[in-house]
């Protein structure tokens, strides 16, 4: 009886518990091994540049990796946890750079999320999204800026403690300008929506800019946006004083230097900011994808015919995409402006809206967890990779390095060959690739890359994995219980 207890089909019944612990310990080593690594490098390493490109995005996807183990629920959130709330602090504590580097990346998170919805949910095209970002930004600029503008002379400007009513209202306010903006596009599709969102967008960076006076009397002139100049000045939310102290007793207990504690803080305070409004925008956008209204988005983008004669209130549920999109980007905006302290019209150019469209793509429309991937990697790409090869390439000329093999020396390399003049090279080329070899994109929702597969008739579908999907989908989830509406 004792060896069947301990010997079943022949193989102790120890193997299997080591079996599932191997994932758990791969997780616990590869971040334990990374991070080590990124804490034992410095700025005076002549290769830092080269190391901290390859360390760093290592580290930023580590929870994508525990995310794609078999590991229990818990666990994973419990790591997830530790890495977001513990070790990247402390590595932002020591290096501001990487603190900047992941808020900049939660942002675009939260707002590629949001175009997500309206792109990948909803099928709708959407050129313009910037826009909504840009009402959010000037929504609390406008009321906080040192500008001479007409809120500062009339001194109705707001106090920094009403930062929180301005984030609600922003959202308010920017969801909308969604609804306005999708008014006048019912009826379009494909092309002609992008065009028309794009023109919004352009209208929208034209108007603020042109609002520095809209006074027919030049002796009293009536300033808003402040123009072109943009708005300066621009305060965020007051911390506490034991928020100061405990970030002030955290890195003196790290041994780390720190000569602005209050900067210091209010870094820390806008990443725990920032990655708190993107989980809450990935919450939100999960369970509208696994509700009845997530149903009627996708019948609308198969087939916006056959779902309004199954009674799928089209006007309805589009003008709720457009809102809830928008939602998303007009809360970044507000902290965008409160972290930056200056809004200008040229942060809301037409290739903003194309750098979050192309991280939507490179990411996989419709999948949250891809498009939060796809932040990351088109993020460090932007601000991280090709600059730092940039500074590594103007290092080693400074030694006169030569190439070996070739015997090329590296201070006769072009300025013009830098790779940080070539960002839009590299996203146009990425592009390309990804349409052409993964056009679902890094990590696609299952139900896209199905409807891709059978579209492009690469393989046949299991028939299984059709009956699955389709059994989850009831009648009343398309119809929402709703009467029929004509559009």
């Amino acid at each position: 009886m004792a060896t069947n207890a301990l010997f079943q089909n022949g193989a102790p019944q120890s193997q299997p518990n080591w079996r599932e612990a191997l994932p758990t310990l791969f997780a616990l080593g590869y971040v334990a091994i990374v991070y080590f690594l990124l804490h034992s490098i410095d700025r005076s390493m002549l290769l830092f540049p080269l190391w901290s490109s390859i360390l760093f995005p290592m580290f930023v996807i580590s929870p994508f990796i525990i995310l794609g183990l078999k590991i229990d629920g818990r666990l994973k959130v419990l790591l997830i946890a530790i890495i977001g709330l513990v070790l990247m602090p402390i590595l932002g504590l020591e290096d501001t750079f990487y603190l900047e580097l992941i808020t900049q990346i939660a942002i675009f998170a939260a707002m590629a999320i949001g175009l997500n919805v309206v792109v990948g949910f909803a099928g709708l095209l959407d050129l313009g999204y910037v826009a909504f970002f840009a009402v959010g930004a000037y929504l609390w600029g406008v009321f906080t800026s040192n500008a001479n503008t007409i809120v500062q002379i009339s001194g109705a400007q707001a106090a920094p403690e009403l930062f929180w009513l301005f984030l609600f209202l922003g959202v308010i306010a920017a969801a909308i300008t969604g609804i306005l903006l999708g008014l006048p596009v019912l009826r379009l599709r494909g092309d002609y929506l992008a065009i028309v969102t794009l023109g919004f967008g352009e209208i929208i960076r034209i108007l603020v800019s042109n609002l520095s006076n809209i006074s027919s009397n030049r002796r009293t002139p009536i300033n808003i946006t402040n123009g072109a100049q943009g708005l300066p000045g621009i305060v965020g939310p007051p911390l506490p004083d034991f928020l100061v102290e405990g970030v002030a007793n955290l890195t003196a207990a790290l041994g780390i230097p720190a000569t602005n504690v209050r900067a210091l803080t209010y870094q820390l305070f806008y990443y725990v900011l920032v990655l708190g409004v993107c989980a809450i925008a990935a919450l939100v956008a999960a369970r509208l994808d696994n509700s009845p209204i997530g149903r009627a988005w996708t019948a609308i983008r198969e087939d916006e015919v056959a779902a309004q004669a199954m009674g799928i209130p089209k006007v309805r549920m589009k003008l709720l995409a457009f809102a809830m999109g928008a939602s998303f980007a007009g809360a970044m905006g507000v902290i965008f402006a409160a972290k930056n302290t200056f809004v200008s019209p040229e942060s809301f150019s037409f290739i903003q809206s194309i750098f979050i469209l192309a991280i939507v793509i490179v990411g996989g429309m419709g999948s949250i967890r891809g498009v939060i991937l796809g932040a990351v990697i088109v993020t460090l790409l932007n601000l991280q990779v090709l600059k730092n090869f940039s500074l590594l390439i103007n290092s080693l000329k400074n030694i006169d390095w030569v190439i070996p093999i070739i015997n090329f020396p590296i201070r006769d390399w072009p300025q013009q060959l830098e790779p940080a003049r070539y960002e839009r090279f590299v996203f146009g080329l990425l592009l390309i690739i990804m349409m052409i070899f993964r056009p679902s994109g890094v990590l696609p929702a299952k139900r896209r890359q199905l409807e891709l597969q059978a579209a492009m008739g690469k393989e046949e579908i299991p028939e299984a994995e059709i009956i699955a999907d389709v059994e989850t989908i009831k009648p009343e989830d398309l119809l929402g219980n709703q009467p029929k509406e004509q559009s």
